[in-house]
């Protein structure tokens, strides 16, 4: 290991499993004091249990890490404040936030009720915003008062954010929701010193490993498990450090041994005519441009 979140102190959501359990134990490898978040919910979100985050918190002091577990709901005022809080009674200062939490209530439209879309919104977007409202709230504090922070804030976002998914329009619609705020909190915090970022990772969750089950596969004894979640969490250490001084605003995507750089909307092939078209004109232009763009790449499960 090298170090390199050494004194840094860490708060990671949704860290008592999966991609979340595994950033949390790479920060702590690598220096990191941590404080664990998870709710212990269930994949659809249903219960809760302070078993995980726990767990987790335990194993890292096993291995001579500081971490304390935090089981505040983060899409709550309450619950996202006394993650904040939490960090700076035990570790004296918050330099990383890790924004992972969520879980799934798969439909397709036509039988997509509103509470599993407005808890699958709640749980990603708002847990997402929460979090970071107050972690922002605190660093540019401390930027007035003449302490200017060396802060990360790695968001969690999705191929199907960046694409769509078929039988997941509600978290398709959070995920990409993330992206905007990303840009957004970017912008409005780098005079602050936070620096800002989304990966969207591919990986072996209990969120994948049923939805995408033939991908998600764990290999043969003895071969690369490309879909183990401890290999999306090299990129949120490095992002978390002070070493990825300069980047913000930037979306990566990371699975396997491989980090893409995504590039987003941006204009594409354009026509104007300087005047009010016509129906039949706008049609006529809009088909034009289409055969000179690229093909969008197809959501996923489309057939």
């Amino acid at each position: 290991m090298t170090g390199i979140c050494t004194g840094r102190v860490a708060a990671v959501t949704g860290a008592g499993r999966g991609l979340g359990r595994a950033h949390a134990l790479a920060l702590a490898a690598e220096g990191a004091h941590v404080v664990v978040n998870d709710l212990g919910v269930a994949p659809d979100g249903a219960g809760t249990s302070a078993g995980p985050a726990q767990q987790v918190a335990d194993e890292i002091r096993a291995a001579g890490g500081r971490a304390v577990a935090h089981t505040g709901d983060i899409t709550t005022t309450d619950g996202a404040a006394s993650l904040v809080t939490t960090a700076l009674d035990a570790f004296g200062r918050l330099d990383a936030l890790v924004n992972n939490a969520g879980f799934l209530r798969d439909r397709m439209l036509v039988n997509l009720d509103e509470d599993d879309w407005d808890a699958v919104i709640r749980v990603h977007l708002k847990g997402h915003f929460l979090p970071l409202r107050y972690a922002a709230a605190h660093w540019r504090a401390e930027a007035k008062a003449g302490r200017r922070p060396d802060a990360r804030v790695v968001n969690t976002s999705s191929g199907a954010g960046l694409l769509g998914s078929v039988g997941q329009g509600n978290y398709s619609a959070a995920k990409a929701g993330i992206l905007g705020l990303t840009l957004v909190a970017a912008a409005e915090m780098d005079r602050y010193g936070v620096q800002i970022n989304a990966i969207a990772p591919a990986a072996r969750t209990r969120m994948t490993e049923r939805t995408f089950a033939d991908t998600m596969a764990a290999p043969a004894e003895g071969e690369f498990d490309a879909m183990a979640p401890e290999n999306v969490s090299p990129l949120v250490v490095w992002l978390s450090s002070t070493a990825s001084d300069g980047v913000t605003g930037r979306v990566f995507g990371a699975e396997a041994g491989r980090i893409t750089v995504m590039e987003g909307w941006r204009p594409g092939p354009t026509a104007d005519k300087g005047g009010r078209w016509t129906p039949t004109e706008a049609g006529e232009t809009a088909r034009t441009l289409l055969a000179a763009a690229e093909v969008p790449q197809p959501v996923y499960g489309a057939r």
